[in-house]
């Protein structure tokens, strides 16, 4: 019987978990590290035990009680090809599993399992439509190929601009200035820490590029006001769709959208949850009222 619900929401950044009682009432929850496939499977499944075990420790329950605890994740990269099949060859003490991407979950508590689509601004970009019984997604295909208006995408943007600033091909600026400091001025030391950038790297940057936006320098304006652009035409390619309700979700969202449009972000629709109030709807959990916090 189950008698728990444990949701998981594994992202490029961190990997989150919480558990609830069958009331919704939070019990505890985890963090860990990344979980996105991109990484590796191994990186992937070790991230998800952490935060599922750390959120099992605060709740008070022990191993003894996986088998009454239904499971929900969402994970990045679960489109990538033979990830499903090995996470259903995963032999897990859990009453029930089931798995999708994050993007999935995160369009689940937004509008509580009802038709609708979700933006999602982190480290990557990604929208997700749910609408008459079809669930797809728009972009997302992996950095620095897509990810488009993303942090990922502004952190690119701003090396981009401060290489070609010392070489002298672009006039230096505060942002430029800013991140060649962080290489001590030295394009060796910039590129051989692009040598081994992952998206997240790329996205430390993004608060500093909006720092600098903010502030009026000229380069980080025109990096913000791009990503802005390419913003809106997700927004803009989701409502040509026949969706009704659009939310703007992650943690660049609150940053990016004082940039957007007056008109577009008069068309987005106030998220009624989170990711990981997806996962738990993902996992079986159904509550007529917004979930309890705690």
């Amino acid at each position: 019987m189950t008698r728990y619900f444990l949701g998981i929401d594994g992202g490029g950044s961190h990997c989150r978990a919480r558990l609830t009682d069958a009331e919704g009432t939070v019990l505890g929850e985890g963090r860990a590290g990344p979980a996105n496939s991109r990484a590796g499977f191994e990186p992937m499944i070790q991230s998800l035990s952490e935060a599922s075990n750390e959120a099992l420790a605060a709740s008070g329950l022990g191993t003894g009680d996986l088998g009454e605890i239904a499971m929900g994740a969402g994970l990045a990269g679960i489109s990538r090809i033979g990830i499903r099949e090995k996470l259903a060859g995963l032999a897990l003490p859990f009453a029930s599993t089931r798995f999708d991407s994050d993007a999935v979950i995160a369009n689940l508590g937004a509008h509580r399992g009802e038709d609708g689509a979700v933006l999602i601004l982190g480290t990557g970009s990604i929208a997700h439509i749910r609408q008459d019984g079809r669930s797809y997604s728009i972009g997302g295909y992996g950095f620095p190929i897509s990810d488009e208006g993303s942090g990922a995408a502004l952190g690119l943007s701003a090396m981009r601009h401060a290489l070609r600033a010392l070489d002298g091909r672009t006039k230096p600026t505060p942002l430029s200035a800013a991140i060649t400091a962080r290489f001590g001025h030295d394009t060796a030391r910039a590129i051989e820490w692009m040598d081994n950038a992952v998206p997240r790297d790329y996205g430390s940057l993004a608060p500093v590029v909006l720092d600098y936006a903010e502030a009026g320098d000229e380069i980080a304006h025109a990096i913000v006001e791009e990503a802005a652009r390419h913003i809106e035409r997700f927004i803009e390619t989701v409502f040509q769709r026949g969706v009704q309700n659009c939310s703007l979700l992650g943690g660049l969202a609150p940053r990016i959208q004082p940039w957007l449009k007056a008109r577009t972000v008069a068309r987005l629709s106030r998220p009624e949850g989170d990711a990981l109030d997806g996962a738990l709807y993902l996992a079986g959990l159904r509550l007529p009222a917004p979930l309890d916090r705690g």
